[in-house]
């Protein structure tokens, strides 16, 4: 398997491409696409297989989405009195 297999933005996977990484390791592999999903998710990992790429990089698509829901107008500030 291939980063550009896990659904994957073009801007992360060009940054995994320029760091010389193109295969996810195994805790990876199986934990992007659940957290892509929004799903919860509790990793076991040995020190040293990228346990905290794979938390990270979903996390930063799904934030790339919510900036680009609202980066479509000003938001509306809210009052609260």
């Amino acid at each position: 398997m291939q980063f550009s297999e896990l659904s994957l933005i073009d801007p992360i996977l060009k940054a995994l491409a320029e760091e010389g990484y193109t295969t996810p390791t195994p805790i990876q592999e199986q934990a992007i696409p659940i957290l892509l999903s929004r799903r919860d998710l509790l990793g076991c990992a040995q020190t040293g297989t990228g346990k905290t790429a794979a938390f990270a990089i979903p996390i930063l698509q799904l934030l790339n989405e919510e900036r680009s829901k609202t980066a479509n107008g000003p938001r509306e500030l809210k009052r609260w009195l």
